[in-house]
């Protein structure tokens, strides 16, 4: 389901088309000359621009209409959801929509027209999956810049992490992007003023990164069956560890063996140990690997105490780290693996809601919001003025 709801017409209308309503909101109005007359109705800025941002919400509530009405029909021919799993998914989702709705805001404020907002922000949008790309794989800044990428914000969602970092780097985003809508907004204002203003802003949320980088990493795991963690007895075993490990990886960044070690074990790892360091050696390629005699190996270090292992498998490993601390193996809980929720159902009646009740739905709301408001005039006496 993760990954349906981030590559399928959700996720591309968000960034594609999501930007134009934003923007819409807010470019339509300088474009007329009525924002001169907005900004002197008796409310600040900030009420003004948190207005249009509860309307781009609002938006996105109905946009996804189709996907709840999914996970409504998946329940009715009895599939199963967990409810902490699917709502952080969805909370995902809501902050990387509001994150392209105050780009999209920022961008009219700063723009002279709606045409120009748009290129704006989709230069944004669209660059942040070229960077997503080009930089896949990479280490050192390139992989530090990678992570800037809106793509990367849903990733971690999408495996059922809600981290604390990324929720607060996000919502400094979202802050950050709609306080440069509301200081550019304002005709009146000079323009020194406002690159001061916008300076200030850009240090105030890149302070809240660097906090949220270095302090937070709190993160926690919302699957039902806590596939992003080590086993209940592990998970208990591995924070008692105060000594720091440090792991050396022989592999490339684009190396599949890699990929795999990072998901079941490294990334379980940073979120388990209280003191970590995890580095790849460097000069690592795939291209003359079969010359370098080290290269698949991974060492582990801790407490003076050093070893080498070509796996990627956690069974291996965390008995290697138990040993290298001079801890026993705790025993592992009994109790039969997480099952799932296996189902065999005809889903066919989906195709009525999809392909009639849903179009029709659209239609008529489209059709109800571009109707002209009725006006209702007072029947003129004679002789009387209306």
């Amino acid at each position: 389901m993760a990954y349906w709801c981030q590559r399928s017409a959700p996720y591309l209308a968000v960034t594609l088309l999501f930007p134009f309503v934003a923007i819409r909101a807010l470019g339509r109005e300088k474009e007329t000359g009525a924002l001169r007359l907005l900004v002197q109705l008796p409310y600040p800025v900030p009420t003004l621009i948190a207005a249009k941002m509860a309307a781009v919400m609002v938006a996105w509530l109905i946009s996804v209409i189709p996907t709840l009405s999914a996970l409504v029909l998946w329940r009715a021919f009895g599939g199963h959801l967990y409810v902490f799993e699917t709502g952080n998914l969805l909370l995902g989702h809501l902050l990387y929509g509001l994150l392209v709705a105050a780009i999209a805001l920022a961008a009219a404020s700063i723009a002279e027209s709606s045409a120009t907002a748009a290129i704006i922000t989709l230069a944004v949008t669209i660059g942040s999956w070229v960077l997503d790309f080009a930089l896949a794989g990479q280490t050192g800044i390139l992989d530090s810049l990678s992570r800037l990428s809106l793509t990367q914000t849903l990733r971690t969602f999408e495996q059922g992490l809600l981290p604390a970092a990324l929720v607060l780097g996000m919502a400094a985003a979202i802050g950050g992007f709609a306080t440069l809508a509301g200081i550019w907004l304002h005709p009146g204002v000079s323009l020194r003023a406002k690159l001061l203003r916008s300076t200030l802003c850009v240090a105030a949320v890149a302070f809240v990164f660097a906090l949220a980088a270095t302090t937070t990493r709190t993160s926690l795991d919302l699957t039902e069956d806590q596939r992003n963690s080590f086993s209940p007895a592990d998970q208990r075993a591995l924070p008692n560890l105060r000594g720091r490990l440090d792991i050396t990886v022989h592999l490339a960044p684009e190396d599949p063996r890699y990929t795999d070690l990072r998901r079941s074990v490294l990334a379980k790892l940073e979120r388990t140990l209280p003191n970590v360091r995890i580095r790849l050696a460097a000069g690592q390629s795939i291209i003359g690997s079969t010359s370098e005699a080290s290269y698949g190996d991974v060492e582990y270090s801790y407490a003076g105490r050093s070893a080498r292992s070509p796996s990627t498998n956690e069974r291996e490993i965390l008995p290697l780290i138990y040993e290298l601390a001079g801890v026993p193996v705790p025993a592992p809980a009994s109790g039969a693996d997480y099952p799932g929720y296996p189902l065999v159902a005809n889903a066919s009646a989906a195709l009525v809601w999809f392909l009639g009740g849903l179009p029709v739905l659209i239609g008529t709301a489209w059709w109800l919001s571009s109707r002209v408001p009725r006006t209702f005039l007072k029947p003129v006496e004679p002789g009387g003025v209306s």
